[in-house]
């Protein structure tokens, strides 16, 4: 097997990754893999509800390489946090205890070794160009990148289906988050050029063209993490588990505003409210997709404010910096080059998602920053990108 030393040499993060390795492992690295992050459109905390939701992989990804090892551990290095992890013992009868960042690929090697696919010691390193803890699903990223090298390392490559599920079992049981679908599926299905309609009591993706040569997207990241989240998501989830038994459904994505009018009004307030977001949020992805088809800036605008607010107010998962991209993009409007915003991802700080006008992006990142900055007091990074190519091998 040759080194992959020379493999798309044009992305500097892949070529740091490279030479880490070799200055880490003393040798250079023979395999690499690439998954990327996720930006979505429309659709947010529904997909662990059967909902519908419109994410796409954005140009941006995380890089796992490495190269067989002569013991039977598996040691892993971050670029990023500049730690070496040893995750499995030589008896493979135990974890070696792993934390942060490391239960991903931890949880992915369980994964593995529990569909019967034994794998052998290996070295690796672990960098990004993924924002970290910026809503755009770096962890997924992680778990599929890990995904795909194990895929390269073992022989044996995975169902995609079966590799988004074994990705979420990780951050369910390694990283105890009870995410849906949602971000694994687009780490692995992503596709250059379109945004992917995820159906997730059907479990199906339709790949749809993105008009790239009209409308460009803006991750707007607030630069906060409020600890909020950590216990609050599970939170919400427990709330439509518990709207979706009381309507007697295996989930809300049955459930409509008229089943909430009639047998869904004994609910308890909050439990109803986050039972309105799920089904009207459903409704606005399946509207936003035909928006985007006819370049309909009037109507993404209307369904991105919608969303927010329904995010903000039914589900209770925003916060103020969140909302004050929001306005912001509210003021400048589409005669500003700005078709639509809403914050994106599981809340509680993170980015926003907007629609702008390609013609507007030199001027656009800094109105955002310079009023963001005015009004909060706080840095906004804001990352152009593009719908990207899902996990894949490189070299």
């Amino acid at each position: 097997m040759s080194s992959v030393s020379n493999a798309d040499s044009s992305n500097g993060v892949l070529q740091r990754a490279l030479l880490a390795f070799e200055r880490e492992f003393g040798r250079p690295a023979r395999i690499a893999a690439a998954a990327p992050g996720r930006i979505n459109l429309m659709g947010d905390h529904v997909d662990y509800c059967g909902g519908l939701v419109l994410p796409m992989a954005i140009d941006r990804s995380t890089f796992v390489v490495g190269d067989f090892s002569s013991a039977s551990q598996i040691r892993l290095y971050s670029a990023h946090h500049r730690q070496t992890g040893v995750l499995v013992d030589g008896s493979r009868s135990a974890a070696v205890a792993a934390s942060g960042w490391a239960e991903y690929p931890r949880g992915m090697v369980a994964g593995f070794e529990s569909a019967g696919i034994p794998v052998p010691g290996f070295d690796a390193v672990i960098d990004s160009e993924v924002p970290l803890g910026a809503g755009l699903s770096s962890s997924a990223a992680l778990e599929m990148a890990t995904a795909t090298f194990l895929e390269a390392l073992t022989g044996h490559r995975l169902d995609p289906w079966e590799k988004a599920r074994m990705g979420q079992t990780a951050e369910h049981v390694f990283a105890g988050v009870p995410c849906g679908l949602m971000d694994q599926m687009a780490a692995v299905f992503g596709r250059e050029g379109c945004v992917l309609l995820f159906d997730c009591d059907h479990v199906s993706v339709e790949a749809r063209e993105f008009p790239a040569e009209r409308v460009a997207v803006l991750a707007l990241d607030t630069g906060v993490r409020h600890e909020l989240g950590a216990s609050e998501y599970p939170r919400r989830r427990e709330d439509c588990e518990r709207a979706a038994r009381f309507l007697g459904m295996v989930n809300l994505r049955q459930a409509s505003l008229e089943t909430l009018a009639g047998p869904g009004a004994g609910m308890d307030p909050t439990t109803r409210r986050r039972a309105v977001h799920v089904v009207t949020e459903n409704e606005r992805t399946r509207k936003m997709v035909s928006a985007l088809e006819r370049c309909d800036w009037g109507q993404c605008r209307l369904l991105m404010k919608e969303s927010h607010a329904s995010l903000r107010d039914d589900f209770e998962v925003s916060c103020p910096e969140l909302d004050a991209v929001v306005q912001i993009a509210d003021e400048i409007g589409i005669s500003g080059g700005v078709y639509g915003c809403r914050m994106t991802g599981g809340g509680f700080g993170g980015s926003c998602v907007a629609l702008v006008d390609p013609g507007q992006l030199d001027a656009l990142p800094l109105e955002f920053q310079t009023r963001y900055e005015r009004r909060t007091g706080l840095k906004l990074n804001v990352l152009v990108t593009r719908p990207g190519r899902g996990a894949h091998r490189i070299g």
